[in-house]
């Protein structure tokens, strides 16, 4: 019990570090601390006018097969994910939703169904509701129970951004924000060339 409370005292702090969290947002990062898979939690408040001005950005941790959702550097939501699968990598890097499409079908794998989907690359790299079975299962995408998918997509915009990392919640990082335009694009761009000379090369 005591290395759980500590896992999950690590955790809080590396989601936000030297940022006071919300009672609410103490609360949650524990929670985001033990997802099972297929699982999510979510708890924006948005009748708190502070909280509706804040800027809203997404990390996708590929170590904890998480997705965490802020409001500035608050935690506001949390999901399970599964991301690419060993010769199927999910691009890590700074990316922005460049395109958005409640109902959709893959280009590239037998028209699967992709619904809630949030394009983060133009070659075929997406945030979208699938299959979450706890551990990397995808083509690239990064796939989320559907109704975190459908919570998630009512609140995003083109333009918010998406880090992915390969960082865990205890080595932490910074969400990112808005003035990060000029790296997302260089980000976006190296991370198109990686995808598809991964297609050339199969």
């Amino acid at each position: 019990m005591k290395d759980m409370l500590a896992l999950a005292g690590a955790v809080l702090l590396a989601l936000a570090p030297g940022q006071a969290f919300a009672s609410n947002g103490a609360a949650l990062a524990n929670e985001a601390a033990v997802l099972a898979p297929n699982r999510f939690v979510w708890s924006d408040d948005l009748t708190a006018p502070s909280m509706a001005t804040q800027p809203l950005s997404i990390v996708i941790s590929i170590a904890d097969q998480k997705a965490y959702v802020y409001r500035g550097e608050t935690l506001v939501a949390a999901s399970a994910v599964s991301t690419g699968k060993d010769g199927k990598e999910t691009p890590v890097g700074t990316f922005t939703i460049l395109q958005k499409a409640e109902t959709h079908k893959s280009n590239l794998y037998n028209a699967a169904p992709m619904p809630f989907m949030q394009r983060l690359t133009w070659d075929g790299v997406a945030i979208h509701a699938g299959n979450n079975p706890g551990f990397p299962a995808s083509h690239g995408c990064i796939r989320v129970p559907t109704a975190f998918a459908k919570k998630l997509f009512s609140v995003t915009s083109v333009g918010t951004p998406v880090l992915v990392t390969d960082a865990s919640a205890d080595e932490g990082w910074t969400p990112p924000t808005a003035y990060d335009a000029q790296a997302m694009a260089a980000e976006t761009a190296s991370a198109n060339t990686g995808q598809l000379q991964q297609v050339a090369a199969q």
